[in-house]
């Protein structure tokens, strides 16, 4: 049985049974049914459905967003952002499938020499609770338009909004088998890694999972794409707008109650202007409301489960214990729900978990550099490397320290986001492959080069 709870209210929403070995056969046996069909299905009949899954996500964004809100806690206007963004992407994907999957052609000695990109077949998804419908359709998306089929399992912690992604496709006209949910366990998840009819897996979650995850498929050589969080730097310059860097920095750490793999975690200031920033950063910071995430004057909601509260509430404690100072927050809040005050960390160096570790919570850790090579060093100075943001007046210095960021995506003079038109995905530990783009959508095809004299 997978019970999910309001992390807001703590009380119990729902039980689901979990399938059956004889149910996950089935569901296994209609997903390569469906993909011997769907992979024959024109690119316009796919673009035309996929539109259709759109116009289903808008009609139904309340209602997709009051159930994002109950199961995890994330505040209602930003579950109602992440819905708008799926259907944006979708959007996005079916006006271009045909150029992103257009045959390329290579000029060699033959007489006709061009690359195609085919499906393989089912993909594995393996899903976390922070953006319920995002991470799930950031994947389902790009692969069934390139004519792959999904099986999604995801966080047991949101089954309600699993079981309606899977109403979705089949309400949008999709064949049954295309998308499919599997309300299991983890413990069932290396079977189904392991089986033949799956050929290829995505996971996006820990590193400590995505190890295990990708070692399971390598046994098997079976192609991954791995997302697998981070600890982003927030580097700010002492030529950067600074008020405008310390406003911008709360809603990079705070947005989702800081549950984002993209969150700026870091905030590494040079030493000039460190003063000054933490000040105005803290101005700003303590504006922000934490309560119902229902409310729509609200800024901040829930922590999404018990553990997750008690982890950050530990990384705190430690961070504290060795010589980091709270300067707002640091406890939890009392009463119903998984509630945590809005944190910030100062004289926090290496050897804290507030500087080596990903801390999943709104939490900002404030380090000092020295100067601008000092900064990019610290921003380095860890096992991750997913994303990074660069504040600066200067295009010039901008563009000379981008190459020296070790990270996925760089913005400068902005938050770090997720954008269907770039690619998404880390180095390090924060993982490999990329997904969303024109690049994303070939991670899981066959990659076909044809010769012709």
């Amino acid at each position: 049985m997978i019970t999910t709870v309001n992390p807001a209210t703590e009380e119990i929403l729902a039980n689901y049974e979990e399938l059956t070995s004889e149910q996950i056969e089935e569901k296994l046996r209609q997903s390569i049914e469906a993909f011997e069909s769907w992979k024959k299905t024109s690119l316009a009949e796919r673009s035309s459905l996929m539109k259709k899954l759109a116009k289903l996500i808008r009609e139904r964004k309340n209602d997709y967003g009051k159930l994002i809100t109950s199961e995890m806690g994330k505040v209602f206007k930003q579950s109602l952002g992440e819905l708008d963004k799926c259907a944006f992407t979708a959007e996005l994907y079916a006006e271009d499938l045909e150029n992103m999957l257009a045959p390329q052609n290579v000029k060699t000695e033959g007489s006709e020499s061009y690359v195609t990109f085919e499906p393989i077949g089912p993909v594995l998804a393996i899903m976390p609770w922070n953006f319920p419908f995002w991470q799930a359709l950031r994947f389902a998306i790009p692969n069934i338009l390139a004519g792959n089929v999904g099986v999604l399992k995801h966080s047991s912690m949101v089954q309600g909004c699993a079981r309606e992604l899977e109403d979705l496709f089949l309400d949008a006209g999709f064949p049954e088998g295309v998308f499919q949910n599997l309300c299991i366990s983890s413990s069932q998840v290396e079977g189904l890694i392991r089986d033949s009819r799956i050929k290829a897996v995505t996971l996006t979650g820990s590193n400590a999972v995505g190890s295990k995850v990708a070692s399971i498929a390598g046994e098997c050589l079976k192609k991954t794409v791995m997302e697998l969080g981070g600890s982003d730097p927030y580097i700010v310059l002492a030529d950067a707008d600074i008020d405008l860097a310390a406003k911008i920095g709360v809603q990079a750490r705070l947005r989702n109650a800081g549950q984002t793999c993209t969150s700026a975690k870091r905030f590494i200031v040079v030493k000039e202007i460190a003063e000054e920033f933490t000040n105005k950063f803290l101005d700003y910071w303590n504006l922000i409301k934490v309560g119902d995430p229902m409310d729509t004057s609200i800024d901040m909601g829930p922590l999404a489960s018990a553990k997750i509260l008690g982890e950050v509430k530990k990384q705190v404690s430690d961070s504290e214990l060795k010589g980091a100072r709270i300067v707002a927050g640091g406890k939890s809040i009392d009463g119903k729900g998984f509630y945590f005050e809005p944190t910030v960390l100062v004289g926090v160096t290496k050897g804290m978990p507030a500087y080596d570790e990903e801390v999943f919570g709104p939490v900002a850790a404030i380090i000092v550099a020295e100067d601008t090579d000092h900064a990019i060093e610290i921003a380095n100075d860890s096992i991750y490397g997913l994303g990074s943001s660069l504040w600066t007046r200067s295009l010039e210095t901008a563009k000379s320290l981008v190459p020296r960021i070790e990270a996925g995506s760089v913005y400068v003079n902005n938050m770090l986001a997720s954008d269907p038109r770039l690619p998404f995905g880390g180095v390090k530990q924060s993982g490999y492959g990329r997904e969303l783009s024109a690049l994303g959508i070939k991670e899981f095809m066959n990659i076909k080069a044809i010769w012709i004299k």
